[in-house]
C-alpha cells in the first residue's frame, strides 16, 4: 500500500488542475530552467549539485572478467625474480576457484612511458601513449570476487541486484543535457551482454526514466523498436500511440506517486525526437578519414569495437550525460570478457586488442576536441588477478585466478591530477601496501568531480536515505587536479 493512500482522494489536485491553478507561474520557472541549461551546454563545467564542478559528463568503459593487474599496468619487478616460486610469506592464500599454484611473473614486458614514466605493459602498445593524461590507482579492493556480485558493486555500488547503477544516480542528480537524447545510455559489447545484464544500468528504485537506455552501435537500428514496422502506417502508428498516451495520462492522473507511467509518457515522447537524433548521432560518413582509422571502426577485427568508442564521443558531444560502454560481454566458452583462467596471455592478448587502439582513441579525439577538459572518463574492471597460477600444474598452469584485494583502475580528463598514480600494491601484486581505495571511496571521487557530494545525492527508500556510496566513502583528494 502506498503512504498517500491514507489521503483523501478529493482532496487531491489532479494534474491539469494543478496547471491551472499554477498559471504562468509554472511556465516561467520551465523558462528559466531552460534558458540556464542552455547557458550550461555552452558554459564551462562549473555549476554541481552541491559544489563547483569539474565534469559536465562521464564516458565509462567497463572491462568485465577481471583484469589482471600485474599484466597490465601494475608494474611487478620482484615478480620475475620469484617466477615459478610457492607463495609463502603471505600467510593462508585467498583464491576462488583453485589452490594456488606459482607464482608467474608478467606474461607481457613491461615499460615506463610519457613524461610521468608510468609503467604499462606491451599490451597496450596505443594507450601507453596517453599516461601522461591518466591518473592511475593501483590499489583498488572489492568486496566480492564472485563475477555479478563484483560486476554490480562497481556499477551500483551494491553486491545485490536492485540498487540504481551510477549512471542512473548522476542522471538522476543533475538530469539531461539535451532534450533530444537520453541522459545515460549503455554501449553493450557487440559479442553480447555482461554478466548480471541489465542489472547493471537498472534504475533500480530511482525513478523508471534514470535506467540506461541501450543502444547497438553496430546495428541499422541501434535502439530496439524505435522505427514503426514498415507494415504499419504512420497514421495507424500515430493513433495507437495517442490512444496510449491518453490511457497512460488517465493512470498517471490517478497515482501520482508511481513514476513508471510518467517514466513512458516521457519515454514515448523522447523516442519521437529520437527518431531523429540517433540517426544523426550513429551516423559515422561524416567523419574524416584520419579519424575512421585512428579508431579503427573499418578494421574486420576491432572495427564493432571502434565503432562502439566512436560514438561514444558522439553522443557525449551531443549532450548524453553518462555513457557506459562495455568491453566484455558474458561468462561463458569461448570467452568474451576478461576471465583468463585457462591462459591469461591468450585471454588478454584477445581482449586488449579489443580496447587499445579505441580507447586511445577516444582519448586523443577528445582532447583535441577540447572535450577532455569538462568529460570525465573512466575505465575499470570489478577485480583484478591472483600474481601466481590457477591451480598447481606448474609449467602447464597458465591462467590467473580472481583477486578482489587488489587491482587497479584510472581516470583521465576533466579534474583529474594528470600523469599521476594513487595508492600501491605490495611487491608482488597480492594485497594493497598503501592507500587502499573502495569502491565507495572511488565513487565518491567520481561524484566529486561531477559536482556532487555523495553523502547528499540519496533517495528515501524502504524507510532508508540510499545512497550511492550506502553509508561509506571518502573523496581520494590525490587523485584531483
Amino acid at each position: 500500500m502506498h503512504p498517500h493512500n491514507a489521503v483523501p482522494q478529493n482532496n487531491w489536485l489532479n494534474r491539469r488542475s494543478f496547471l491551472d491553478h499554477a498559471g504562468t507561474g509554472l511556465g516561467s520557472i520551465a523558462l528559466a530552467w531552460l534558458l540556464q541549461r542552455e547557458s550550461l551546454l555552452a558554459a564551462p563545467a562549473t555549476n554541481g549539485l552541491h559544489l563547483p564542478a569539474k565534469a559536465k559528463r562521464i564516458i565509462h568503459i567497463f572491462s568485465p572478467g577481471g583484469v589482471s593487474q600485474v599484466d597490465t599496468f601494475d608494474y611487478k619487478p620482484e615478480l620475475e625474480k620469484l617466477d615459478g616460486t610457492k607463495l609463502t610469506s603471505k600467510g593462508e592464500l585467498d583464491t576462488f576457484f583453485a589452490s594456488p599454484g606459482l607464482l608467474r611473473k608478467s606474461v607481457f614486458p613491461f615499460k615506463q612511458h610519457g613524461k610521468s614514466g608510468a609503467w604499462v605493459s606491451e599490451l597496450f602498445p596505443h594507450l601507453s601513449t596517453c599516461v601522461d593524461d591518466m591518473a592511475f590507482i593501483h590499489s583498488m579492493v572489492a568486496k566480492s570476487p564472485s563475477h555479478s556480485p563484483a560486476c554490480f558493486q562497481m556499477n551500483t555500488g551494491f553486491t545485490l541486484a536492485g540498487f540504481p547503477s551510477m549512471g542512473g544516480w548522476i542522471s538522476y542528480g543533475l538530469g539531461n543535457l539535451s532534450d533530444n537524447l537520453p541522459s545515460f545510455v549503455v554501449l553493450p559489447d557487440p559479442r553480447g551482454l555482461v554478466n548480471g545484464g541489465t542489472a547493471n544500468w537498472s534504475n533500480g528504485f530511482l525513478p523508471a526514466q534514470h535506467q540506461g537506455t541501450m543502444m547497438n552501435g553496430s546495428s541499422n537500428n541501434p535502439i530496439a523498436n524505435l522505427h514503426s514496422p514498415e507494415n504499419v502506417s504512420s497514421s495507424a502508428r500515430v493513433a495507437g500511440l495517442k490512444l496510449i498516451q491518453s490511457a497512460n495520462s488517465s493512470y498517471a492522473d490517478a497515482d501520482p506517486f508511481d513514476s513508471s507511467l510518467a517514466a513512458r509518457l516521457k519515454s514515448y515522447e523522447l523516442a519521437g525526437r529520437m527518431q531523429t537524433s540517433i540517426p544523426e548521432a550513429v551516423n559515422f560518413q561524416n567523419e574524416p578519414e584520419h579519424i575512421r582509422k585512428l579508431y579503427g571502426i573499418d578494421d574486420p577485427v576491432i572495427g564493432a569495437s571502434g565503432r562502439n568508442f566512436l560514438l561514444a564521443r558522439r553522443l557525449s558531444e551531443r549532450g548524453v550525460r553518462f555513457v557506459q560502454l562495455y568491453n566484455g560481454g558474458a561468462l561463458g566458452s569461448p570467452r568474451i570478457n576478461w576471465d583468463g583462467h585457462e591462459d591469461v596471455k591468450d585471454n588478454h592478448q584477445k581482449q586488449g586488442l579489443l580496447l587499445d587502439q579505441p580507447c586511445a582513441a577516444l582519448l586523443k579525439d577528445l582532447k583535441q576536441r577540447g572535450m577532455l577538459e569538462d568529460t570525465l572518463v573512466v575505465w575499470s574492471t570489478e577485480f583484478g588477478r591472483t600474481p601466481f597460477t590457477q591451480g598447481n600444474r606448474g609449467p602447464q598452469s597458465l591462467g590467473r585466478d580472481h583477486h578482489q584485494h587488489t587491482f587497479t583502475c584510472w581516470l583521465a580528463g576533466a579534474g583529474v591530477k594528470a600523469g599521476s598514480k594513487y595508492g600501491a600494491s605490495d611487491e608482488i601484486g597480492y594485497k594493497v601496501a598503501n592507500d587502499p581505495v573502495s569502491i565507495y571511496d572511488f565513487h565518491a571521487t567520481i561524484l566529486n568531480l561531477m559536482g556532487i557530494n555523495h553523502e547528499k545525492l540519496s533517495y528515501y527508500h524502504n524507510g532508508i536515505a540510499r545512497r550511492l556510496t550506502d553509508v561509506h566513502g571518502h573523496v581520494v583528494k590525490g587523485l584531483l587536479a
